[in-house]
């Protein structure tokens, strides 16, 4: 962001993010579809509606699922619940997961309940029961890994907090009942929702470097005095925002000493804070999404 700028500082501009390796994993996943029994499909609590794969069926096709909501602990459970409520009522088997405090012993449970069916109908057809075949799927950077560790109960997968962590579809078994096929992060072609759009790249599910960074930091201004205008204030004393979030800027640069020479603030160092702090939590709770 250009300090000498007149024009409005959010420019709404077209976020997309679908690299090779995102088609190569969904040519993988159909490929090894046969192989599957049930998909945990993973949302992130803090925008559930978001995070949801939007073309996600034509991808399992018919497979059971079970939603694992993840990051629990860190979203509005008010606002978050009101979206699981819909889901439930729409016919999903929906888990919210705190990974951090919490067990997966529910989520392993409800998997054999389902398998328990599956192999009673293999039986019927003259076949032997097996253990479950699970696939693990979701948008980058959803706690897809982080959920497996703690299902395995110990470090299996490893854990980053970049999108584009996870590069290759893996086995992994959890017991003698169930085995996890890991799958990378993906997202759509196109998001045609670019509100969407900037909820993910807002809570890291679209990589940095594609960003534009002045573009982002000011939607989550823009949300956050929406939706929870007493945590903005508390944070960094704004109680109002204008269009062209300057005003804000200022404030904020000032008061966080985001200076450049002569005492001019720093306005690419301002876009960094708001958005580090997202992802540090310094904000509490919080739910992006509405229904």
């Amino acid at each position: 962001m250009n300090n000498q700028d007149n024009e409005k500082v959010f420019q709404k501009s077209q976020i997309n993010w679908f690299p090779g390796h995102m088609a190569k994993t969904r040519r993988e996943i159909s490929e090894k579809l046969n192989l599957i029994d049930i998909v945990y499909e993973v949302l992130d609590a803090r925008m559930p509606i978001s995070s949801k794969i939007v073309d996600i069926d034509d991808l399992i096709k018919d497979k059971p699922k079970i939603l694992v909501v993840t990051k629990y602990d860190l979203c509005d459970t008010k606002e978050t619940d009101k979206i699981l409520e819909v889901y439930k009522k729409q016919g999903y088997n929906v888990l919210p997961i705190d990974l951090m405090n919490g067990n997966c012993n529910e989520l392993i449970n409800k998997t054999k309940d389902i398998m328990k069916k599956i192999n009673e109908e293999r039986i019927a057809k003259g076949m032997k029961e097996r253990s479950a075949r699970v696939l693990i799927i979701g948008v980058p950077n959803v706690g897809k890994s982080t959920l497996i560790n703690r299902l395995v109960g110990r470090k299996s997968a490893g854990v980053g907090n970049t999108p584009g962590f996870t590069k290759n579809l893996s086995w992994i078994r959890i017991n003698k009942d169930i085995e996890l096929l890991d799958s990378p992060g993906i997202l759509w072609p196109k998001i045609e929702d670019q509100e969407k759009a900037h909820i993910l790249a807002s809570l890291s599910s679209i990589k940095e470097e594609i960003l534009n960074t002045d573009q982002v930091a000011c939607f989550i201004l823009k949300k956050l005095y929406e939706l929870y205008p007493k945590k903005l204030y508390e944070r960094y004393g704004i109680s109002e925002l204008d269009e062209d979030y300057i005003e804000a800027y200022e404030l904020i640069g000032r008061k966080r000493g985001a200076l450049s020479k002569g005492g001019i603030v720093d306005y690419e160092k301002v876009s960094n804070i708001i958005i580090k702090d997202l992802k540090s939590n310094y904000f509490g709770k919080i739910t992006f999404d509405r229904i």
